[in-house]
């Protein structure tokens, strides 16, 4: 998501960094095989939009495209999707630190200025995947907050404690708060896409459904770990809600990646952590992760 991880980010890329120039990358199994197609193949573009989560940061195949700073992946979630569904044409307007702003408006990052991802829609789109909401609640600021605040109370819940001053719990606001910006988005692409079938992905699991996580690979005291799943399934919620209100449909990719958190050993998890043991961003999701949510959405696609 946003430029600027702050340390978590920094530690975690000069890892990537010397993977990149050392470490083989692990085959990974999947439902997907290349060349392979569908009955229902479409017929226009397929079109993938959304932030970090859709465009496969630093996966193998990223940087592809331009802007470079969009971090997009030739491997994300949307590509491995349409080549596997057959689709004549792929768009991948994806990009790193997207917002729903970055729907309408330019968004700057590295080198460059990525477009309005609107601007990849055309009347003639088959297929329109998005994952947004994330930058909106405000991801990347929740990781530094509560990865500051472990160290404070390791076994507490400092994290919670804080969001929640006040008798307001100010995550849950947000996501309410995002849910409206969401829905406009997916009134502006059938606006503009209305022949395509629009499929809202939702967000994997970062963190274990249950135990006292993995700090600091999992940079969050143990008592606030309950809560910020209530945060994760709160934004798959409220995505799935307003999907449905809007004439979308919804792909849980929460569910296949249970168990598959942030915290399990290299050859299970299909989220990264503070320093990823695959090439990935932090706390996204690694080559094994993109490939499960494709297959997630390949079967909202064929049913």
């Amino acid at each position: 998501m946003r430029n600027g991880f702050g340390r978590l980010r920094l530690a975690g890329t000069a890892l990537i960094v010397a993977a990149a120039l050392g470490m083989a990358v692990p085959a990974l199994a999947g439902q997907l095989r290349p060349g392979q197609t569908s009955a229902g193949s479409p017929r226009g573009p397929f079109v993938a939009l959304g932030d970090s989560f859709a465009a496969g940061n630093l996966i193998p195949g990223s940087p592809a495209g331009t802007p470079a700073g969009c971090l997009r992946s030739s491997h994300d979630y949307g590509a491995d999707a349409a080549a596997a569904f057959g689709a004549t044409r792929y768009i991948d307007a994806t990009c790193n630190g997207a917002s729903t702003a970055s729907m309408t408006q330019p968004e700057p990052v590295l080198g460059g200025t990525s477009p309005p991802q609107f601007r990849s829609l055309a009347a003639d789109d088959s297929v329109v995947t998005l994952t947004i909401g994330g930058e909106d609640v405000g991801y990347t600021g929740i990781l530094e907050t509560c990865a500051a605040l472990s160290l404070t109370d390791l076994f507490g819940d400092p994290c919670q404690r804080h969001y929640t001053a006040g008798g307001t719990d100010r995550l849950a606001a947000a996501i309410k708060a995002t849910a409206p910006k969401v829905a406009a988005v997916l009134r502006e692409i059938h606006a503009r896409a209305a022949h395509a079938r629009v499929l809202l992905v939702g967000y994997p699991d970062i963190l274990p459904s249950q135990g006292d996580g993995c700090w600091p690979e999992v940079p969050f005291a143990s008592g606030d770990l309950p809560y910020l799943r209530g945060v994760e399934t709160g934004v798959n919620q409220m995505l799935a809600r307003t999907a449905a209100a809007n004439g979308a449909t919804f792909v849980d990719t929460y569910t296949a990646t249970t168990g598959h958190d942030a915290c399990q050993s290299p050859d299970v998890k299909d989220v990264e952590g503070l320093i990823p043991t695959s090439l990935a961003y932090p706390f996204h999701p690694n080559r094994r992760g993109e490939r499960v949510m494709a297959d997630a959405v390949l079967v909202a696609l064929r049913s």
